[in-house]
């Protein structure tokens, strides 16, 4: 009994070490060898004799077990390579190819895993391969990131069984890779196409009727051989007696300025994404839109600082400048600082632009900042407030209005009867009842906000964040057809 004592303690003993240090285990085979001399162990109380039996028994085992262990010195031979772009688009497949080389005499099954981080979704997320011997296998897979921002991957990890099969060796090789997932600009070419083919509607863009020409008048001079005939004033002409044709000058590009808020109001999320995802989206959209009109596009990200400025520029190049500028920004759960956001837009941009300002009211604080800095520079630029609803508080009213609709459906014809209204709400909860009550004061709140900040000259977007990219582009349509700017 001693010597089984002893041989299990040397067995845990070797299997701890091999663990710890080389990260080795014993694989299924390997266990049920260890099961034989287990139980013939059992035999040495009641027969004696057998004991030399056992031990060969025993001896045999740890040979094989051994020399099969020495196998695995080889796989300090195995490498890996991944080949992987450095731009991913949000939630979209991203290819990803692994090319793993064996350089020893053996032929390896393996398990192979890369190393996902989180928010980062692998498709397969493993393969089972045999590593053919001094040869190279390549695995490809899809990567579907689902947050933006820069990634790192850093190692791979690899399970290989010893050439008899006993042992497990868990590897993590090294194999360093930068991702940057940036916003989905799928939305970008369904504008063009949809563009190209007068099927803007679909995207929940409405036509906006112009208000003058795109060309405005200039001046009057004379005709000359060049000029369109169409162009010729004839009451001019006719007062001076001579040719005079109207001059046009071409609409000089114009300036949008976004400041979107991370902080704390823009941590709340609707439909899988945050309420700053679709911020960035929606500002991404109008960007793309006002750059096509040849219009100056810029960028400001704040919290409690100014995170992000990028000047107002335009041509081909400005997307990529405010794609790289936005892709890394995550809301902040600190207090938005609105006036060093302000103070920072009036020292930068001195000509008049759009100034749109993307956040999130929900008390009368940020309601008093927000009406006074938007209010402030309604004069020497043009100020544009998106705020968010919120699913929640117009999801609590639906029952309500259900509710009232049916009173009105059963309100009598004549006024001396009257409806059991108490009756009517008897089957709802006393929590919704509460709930709706709540809900229809915030709104009450918010539409008070709302008209005061329009009556003040602040133009207005109000809606859910999923519909946000239509509303706000149909407004900067208004804005440049009435050229308000």
């Amino acid at each position: 009994m001693q010597y089984v004592v002893l041989l299990l303690l040397a067995l845990l003993f070797v299997l701890g070490v091999l663990a710890w240090r080389w990260r080795v285990f014993p694989h299924r085979p390997l266990v049920l060898l260890l099961l034989v001399p287990t139980f013939l162990s059992i035999w040495i109380v009641f027969l004696p004799s057998v004991w030399p039996a056992v031990a060969l028994v025993d001896a045999l085992i740890a040979v094989a077990a051994v020399a099969d262990l020495l196998s695995l010195r080889q796989a300090g031979k195995l490498s890996v390579e991944r080949r992987v772009g450095l731009i991913a688009s949000l939630a979209q497949k991203h290819p990803v190819t692994l090319t793993v080389t064996n350089r020893s005499p053996y032929d390896w099954p393996v398990w192979i895993r890369d190393g996902m981080l989180e928010h980062l979704e692998a498709e397969p997320k493993e393969f089972n391969v045999v590593l053919p011997a001094e040869k190279r296998a390549t695995l490809e897979y899809h990567l579907r990131p689902h947050r933006r921002g820069a990634f790192e991957l850093q190692v791979v990890h690899v399970r290989l069984r010893s050439a008899w099969g006993l042992w497990n060796r868990f590897l993590r090789l090294p194999c360093r890779s930068r991702i940057n997932v940036y916003p989905d600009m799928k939305q970008l070419g369904e504008y063009a196409l949809l563009a190209r083919t007068n099927r803007l509607s679909l995207m929940g863009l409405r036509k906006t009727r112009r208000v003058g020409q795109d060309n405005e008048f200039e001046r009057l001079r004379d005709y000359t051989l060049d000029d369109n005939y169409r162009h010729i004033e004839w009451r001019s002409t006719a007062r001076r007696n001579k040719l005079t044709v109207k001059d046009f000058q071409a609409n000089q590009s114009q300036r949008v300025v976004f400041m979107v808020d991370c902080g704390r109001m823009m941590a709340g999320t609707s439909g899988g994404a945050s309420l700053l995802d679709h911020a960035l989206n929606a500002m991404l959209m109008l960007s793309y839109v006002a750059l096509a009109r040849k219009d100056q596009v810029g960028l400001i990200c704040f919290s409690n600082e100014v995170h992000t400025f990028v000047p107002p520029k335009g041509g081909g190049g400005q997307m990529n400048r405010l794609l790289h500028a936005a892709y890394d920004r995550f809301p902040q759960m600190v207090e938005s600082r609105y006036d060093d956001a302000f103070l920072h837009l009036a020292s930068h941009v001195r000509k008049r632009a759009l100034v749109v300002l993307i956040t999130n009211v929900i008390d009368d604080v940020n309601a008093h900042q927000i009406e006074r800095h938007l209010t402030a520079f309604s004069g020497r630029h043009l100020p544009v407030a998106v705020l968010l609803r919120d699913h929640a508080v117009y999801d609590a009213l639906d029952m309500v209005e259900e509710q009232l609709a049916q009173i009105d459906k059963l309100q009598p014809a004549t006024a001396s009867a009257s409806v059991d209204v108490a009756g009517v709400f008897a089957d709802v909860p006393d929590e919704q009842l509460y709930e709706a009550a709540g809900a229809a004061d915030i709104l009450s709140w918010r539409r008070h906000v709302l008209a005061d900040l329009e009556m003040k000259g602040v133009l207005l977007v109000d809606a859910f964040p999923e519909q946000l990219t239509g509303h706000l582009v149909n407004r900067y349509l208004e804005v440049k057809a009435r050229h308000l700017l």
